[in-house]
């Protein structure tokens, strides 16, 4: 039987040409990057074409691209690294409600220390109100962060406005930006924002887990969070994932040029909806302006760990919400006010290229069989 794989948000099955040049990085060019022989040499020579091609995805410069393990670092060392650099300046930060637990975390931890954080309540749609962004930004404060798209929702983030809220505020705040869900899925210029430090993944866009990379913008510091090594000019010290960094090089050149994606991303969630407006009982959480490549629905009545065993015994694979959440209840729904019932029957639907409108039709059938034969939760 076919997989139907729709968990493209917690993870994406690596691109064969990814692969392959892990492969080769491992085998070929598997020299240290900080040695000074030729393998040495060679390595380096492959990081920074890799350096170079994330860089331009972005419109960034390559030495404004640090690589790091992947979304929490990225989010862990920009936090961090920004609250400690600029604390004797200010105790104020600014987050919202419905950060990835790599953020939420960090800024509970940071309470702890001291600081205080402000989290921004998101809409029914799971948007922040840029008034209460304005509102919230003082000249206190040193650090804002943001997520550019919801991982769980798809909600798009007014991120745009941010930059100018902190210039009249006449706050030294950075700002700092979750790109996890966002990059190479919608246009994201850190320069145009005003972004000052962003995050990305590898294992979201078709490159292997354990790699992603921090975009720091020229002239901004932050202090790093580890000791060890003069490694991404000391910020991410230890010998760099070299052979994933590359494989994610390869993946960003792919979607650099693939310029029939989106369109195709659309498409499927378009018929996606349509199709599910065919189950009466299913409720739209995602607002039909979020990100294409992410639906969530609920099914009350029915818990989404009952339909997710159903779905996978078919060969369909869904969520109920962050991979990293590890089956708690999502703080994200929560925040835009679903009730219990809508909460523990969430599921998640995120779409990838490859996906077929049959297999849309399949997701459709199993889950108005599951409605009608599956015991309704208590």
């Amino acid at each position: 039987m076919e997989e139907i794989y729709l968990d493209n948000s917690a993870t994406t099955k690596v691109y064969p040409e990814a692969a392959e040049k892990a492969f080769q990085m491992m085998t070929r060019y598997y020299g240290n990057p900080s040695s000074l022989h030729s393998k040495g040499l060679e390595a380096e020579h492959q990081l920074t074409a890799a350096r170079k091609i994330i860089a331009s995805s972005m419109n960034a410069l390559p030495e404004e691209i640090y690589f790091t393990s992947g979304g929490t670092e990225g989010n862990n060392t920009a936090v961090f690294g920004a609250v400690n650099a600029l604390k004797k300046r200010g105790n104020r930060i600014v987050t919202t409600a419905i950060e990835h637990s790599s953020v939420m975390e960090a800024m509970q931890k940071l309470e702890k220390d001291g600081f205080e954080v402000i989290y921004l309540s998101p809409d029914i749609n799971g948007k922040i109100r840029i008034d209460d962004v304005r509102s919230a930004v003082t000249k206190d404060t040193i650090l804002v962060s943001i997520m550019a798209v919801n991982n769980e929702l798809g909600s798009i983030q007014p991120i745009e406005k941010v930059h100018r809220i902190i210039e009249n505020a006449k706050s030294p705040a950075l700002f700092h930006v979750d790109a996890v869900q966002a990059f190479m899925k919608m246009p994201l210029v850190p320069k145009k924002y005003g972004i000052d430090l962003m995050t990305v993944s590898g294992h979201k866009i078709h490159a292997p887990k354990g790699v992603g990379a921090l975009y720091i913008r020229k002239g901004v510091r932050i202090l790093p969070l580890h000791s060890g090594g003069l490694q991404e000019k000391g910020i991410r010290p230890g010998t760099e994932p070299v052979p994933a960094a590359c494989a994610m090089g390869v993946a960003v050149d792919m979607l650099s040029a693939d310029h029939e994606r989106h369109d195709i991303i659309l498409s499927l969630n378009s018929y996606c909806r349509e199709k599910l407006s065919e189950i009466s009982e299913v409720v739209f959480n995602s607002d039909n302006d979020a990100l294409p490549y992410i639906i969530n629905i609920s099914i009350p009545g029915f818990r989404s760990e009952t339909l997710l065993h159903y779905l996978a015994e078919k060969n369909i694979f869904v969520s109920s919400g962050s991979a990293c959440a590890k089956g708690h209840k999502s703080h994200v729904l929560a925040s835009v006010g679903l009730d219990g019932d809508r909460i523990d029957s969430a599921l998640r639907i995120s779409f990838s290229e490859d996906i077929t409108k049959e297999n849309i039709d399949y997701l459709i059938l199993c889950l108005k069989n599951a409605v009608s034969s599956l015991a309704r939760s208590k």
